[in-house]
């Protein structure tokens, strides 16, 4: 998940540092940046992880030793999505709004080589911290802006991604302004002709944000999908739900094949399921939007 806030401008920097990383010999560590104070924990079960937290709640993990590894399900669902952009190890041209640990911009990297991404993360002092202890391969085309998502998004050339990742989060809660119809429309803007527009929020119980969300991408993309795992659209937990949306049909077979196969089973809803779901929710504005809601007091633990 990444961080984002209207206030900053920063500096923008090539993430191509090329050292081992962190070792899990050297223990956790955690250190203050400019969204709260980050940590990183090794990883129980994989040698070279390490899992991220911002404030203790969870943002990234990275597998060093794999790249490809994607160990928290929101990831894995926006990496189903990354696998279907196009044909098997074609490079694409995306634009990641939030950046955390680097984790999908990573995956693209690896999965898709010759790949072009840049990177919008506020917290500069977060990246220097990833860039450090979790380098990224040197021979990766990966660009870091330490600025707003939306001001990146804002000077994004008309038509030049084929996808756009938002995972914009200050704290827990993705800011307003990275919610609204005018932040959705340029996200459209930016997009190749077939381009799409993926996003992971968060929410729980009658899952007004998600609703309000839906109706929001559906005020601009006529073809729209929500993934999430069953409990949390019966509203029996607060948890992530993965949003895609494009101007052509999106390969809803193929996605819900591979969110029914996941380790953590997902649903894909689509169609008019997706239209009853977002019923009598009112599109997001920069007049009306709201930050999503506050997680649930122990939600992490």
């Amino acid at each position: 998940m990444g961080r984002s806030s209207r206030a900053a401008r920063g500096s923008e920097t090539a993430a191509t540092t090329g050292e081992a990383g962190r070792t899990h010999a050297q223990g956790p560590l955690s250190r203050p940046v400019g969204s709260g104070v980050a940590e990183l924990r090794p990883d129980r079960d994989r040698p070279a992880a390490w899992s991220l937290l911002i404030d203790g709640a969870p943002q990234s993990l990275v597998d060093l030793a794999d790249p490809t590894h994607l160990g928290f399900e929101y990831q894995r669902r926006l990496g189903h999505l990354i696998d279907l952009a196009a044909p098997p190890g074609r490079p694409l041209t995306v634009l990641h709004l939030g950046g955390g640990a680097l984790t999908l911009a990573r995956y693209v990297a690896a999965t898709r080589p010759r790949s072009r991404q840049q990177v919008a993360e506020i917290d500069t002092a977060l990246t220097e911290l990833v860039r450090t202890e979790l380098p990224l391969d040197r021979g990766w085309q990966i660009k870091v802006r330490g600025a707003d998502a939306r001001s990146v998004l804002e000077r994004t050339p008309e038509g030049s991604v084929d996808l756009v990742i938002t995972d914009v989060f200050s704290g827990a809660r993705t800011p307003a302004h990275c919610t609204t119809v005018e932040f959705t429309t340029l996200a459209a803007r930016a997009l190749v002709p077939g381009g799409w527009y993926t996003a992971n929020i968060a929410d729980g119980g009658a899952l007004p944000f998600a609703r309000s969300q839906v109706a929001t991408l559906g005020a601009v993309f006529p073809e729209l999908c929500l993934i999430a795992d069953p409990a949390v659209l019966r509203g029996k937990r607060f948890g992530n739900l993965v949003l895609a949306a494009a101007h052509a049909p999106l390969p809803v077979a193929d996605l819900t094949r591979r969110a029914a196969s996941d380790s953590a089973h997902a649903r894909v809803e689509h169609g008019r399921a997706l239209t009853d779901f977002a019923a009598g929710a009112a599109p997001a504005t920069d007049a009306t939007a709201a930050p999503s809601p506050e997680p649930p007091p122990g939600v992490f633990r």
